[in-house]
């Protein structure tokens, strides 16, 4: 995907305020071996960008006064609630160096397995996203999750997903496999096992005071001998 901005000359809370009137977003490019390059880019056609899911996971071409650099999104600011960009941070990366970023996870197959087709289950998903490092050239724009094969009471974690040559998941938190997605039972069995469960629970505190009595009374009768 290609991006085009131009050179920003001054900085600062004014001069910020006056591109946005004016239309535009201030930005910077950082990172390589290049110094930091103040920018600023359309408003509109940035935030028409930035609701595309690819904009925020691949490497984009970035255009600026008749040079190209690769780069990848960093940073948006967003205002509280207008819809407006505040300001936006892309980073330079190198072909040669791994880089590291979130890309989205796409669900598919789930209407082919037993667990939905046969058991009505319902697969929640835990993750929507996951963090991987790989060389720019082996970035995927989303990550595949096959659910085709799942069953009932499935954990999907994320071993078992597969990934793209070239590419590794980042875990965070000493969690060694993360859990993506699980496959549940119907509502109407859940709701059926509630008032079971409940029943059990009934039943067994109806027991307790009997068997406390009884307790009780051993107690009572150690006593007297």
């Amino acid at each position: 995907m290609k991006v085009v901005a131009f050179e920003r000359a001054k900085q600062g809370t004014g001069a910020s305020r006056r591109l946005r009137n004016a239309g535009k977003t201030p930005g910077i490019i950082y990172g390589g071996e290049a110094a930091p390059e103040l920018i600023e880019l359309d408003h509109n056609a940035l935030w028409h960008a930035l609701k595309k899911e690819a904009f925020h996971a691949s490497v984009l071409e970035m255009e600026v006064a008749g040079k190209t650099a690769k780069v990848l999104v960093r940073d948006v600011q967003y205002h509280p609630y207008k819809p407006l960009v505040l300001h936006i941070d892309f980073q330079r990366v190198s072909a040669k160096q791994k880089i590291t970023l979130k890309v989205p996870l796409h669900f598919k197959g789930e209407e082919l397995s037993d667990a939905v087709k046969l058991d009505r289950c319902i697969i929640n998903p835990i993750m929507n996203e996951i963090e991987i490092t790989c060389l720019p050239a082996d970035l995927p724009e989303a990550i595949e999750v096959d659910l085709s094969q799942v069953v009932k009471g499935d954990i999907i974690h994320l071993s078992k997903v597969v990934l793209p040559k070239g590419v590794e998941a980042v875990v965070h938190g000493g969690e060694e496999d993360p859990v993506v997605a699980v496959v549940a039972a119907p509502r109407e069995e859940v709701e059926e096992e509630a008032p079971a469960a409940e029943a059990a629970a009934d039943d067994k505190a109806a027991d307790k005071p009997a068997a406390d009595a009884a307790k009780d009374a051993d107690k009572d009768a150690e006593g007297k001998k």
